[in-house]
This record gives structure tokens, sequence and C-alpha cells, in this order.
């Protein structure tokens, strides 16, 4: 087990290769799920008629979900969000890679950042799964990339001492198998998913 600080750094804080990669991984992979929809959202919006290539049945429709309010939660496509904030996170990701090292009050910002992300989110799984009542494949991605992403820069503030907390919760951060957490989560929305729509699914058993 790695120890971990009792103060909060006083000078830049750098990121282990393993984090650095996982934001740069990560947000491109958000930013390709990103411009998959920003590009699908333009063509709907010249064609109502469009259907996005991820229109697979009832339940995994993109278009059904694009068409909603929810899509546009700020007035204009939830997915510009992504191209801006994924286009970021792979940035960090390169910077750090690079040797790049940040200010407490940066990585704060990122924590920060995350949450938000993280609780849009969740307000966004509850009105797919209860509201809107169809599954968009890309946005499922999206959900993963932000879930990860919280949960590592979560781990990398508390070991850093960057993020106040009890030494009992530092030193659980530097625990072993954090991949659980994560883990665990998406099983919770897989299983979501499959009690949601189990009535269709069962169909095609």
């Amino acid at each position: 087990m790695t120890t971990t600080p009792t103060t909060a750094p006083r000078g830049p804080v750098g990121a282990s290769r393993g984090y650095a990669w996982l934001l740069l991984i990560g947000g491109l992979i958000g930013l390709a799920a990103s411009a998959v929809l920003t590009l699908d959202k333009l063509r709907l919006l010249e064609n109502p008629a469009y259907q996005p290539s991820c229109n697979i049945n009832p339940i995994i429709s993109c278009g059904s979900v694009m068409r909603t309010a929810q899509a546009s939660a700020f007035g204009f496509p939830n997915p510009l969000i992504g191209l801006a904030a994924f286009g970021a996170l792979a940035a960090v990701g390169a910077g750090l890679l690079a040797g790049a090292a940040h200010r407490r009050w940066f990585w704060l910002s990122l924590q920060a950042g995350t949450l938000l992300g993280l609780g849009f989110v969740a307000w966004l799984i509850d009105q797919t799964l209860y509201e809107i009542g169809a599954l968009c494949p890309y946005c499922m991605v999206v959900w993963a990339v932000i879930i990860t992403t919280f949960w590592y820069t979560t781990v990398h503030n508390l070991r850093t001492g960057t993020l106040p907390a009890p030494a009992l919760l530092r030193r659980l951060a530097a625990l072993r198998f954090q991949w659980l957490v994560p883990t665990a989560a998406y099983l919770v929305i897989a299983l979501l998913i499959l009690n949601r729509f189990w009535y269709y699914w069962q169909t095609l058993l």
C-alpha cells in the first residue's frame, strides 16, 4: 500500500502515467462519441426523417432520444458540451503525459467539473430510463467515460492530499482494486436497464 500525504500539497502536483493515459483515452473516446452524436443531430435537423445508424430497435434508438427536450437540456444539443469537455479532458491527459504538473486549484476545478458531469449523467440516466424510454449507445459510452473519469480523479486527489478528506478515506484510496467501484456502477446501470426494459427483452428470448 502506498502512503498518502496528510496535508494539502503546496506546489504543483503531477499525475501517474496510468491516470494521465486514462484522461487522454477517456477524453478521446468521449470526444468521438460526442462528435458522432453532433453530426447525427445536425442531419436530423436537416431532415426530420433521418435515421441515425444506432437506431436498432424500439429500445436502442438514438433518434428517439435526440428528438426529446432532454437532449438539449440547456437550449442547445448536449453533445456540444461533450465536444468542449472531452476535448479539454484529452488535452489535460496529454499534458500530464508530457510531464505537466498543476496547482491545487486546477485539480479541485477538475474534481468539480467531473462531479458536475456525474450529476448531469445521473439525471440523463433517470430521464432516459423513466421518461424517454429509449437508449442511445453513444450516450452510454459518454456515461461510462464520465463515471470512470470522476472516480479516478477523486482517487488521484485523495492520494495526493489535494482533496480534503479524513485519513482513513485517503488510505482507502491508496488500496488496490480501485476498478471495483466504477465496475459496480456499470453493473447497477446494466441492472436498471434490464429491469426497465425487461418487457421487451423477454420477447426476444
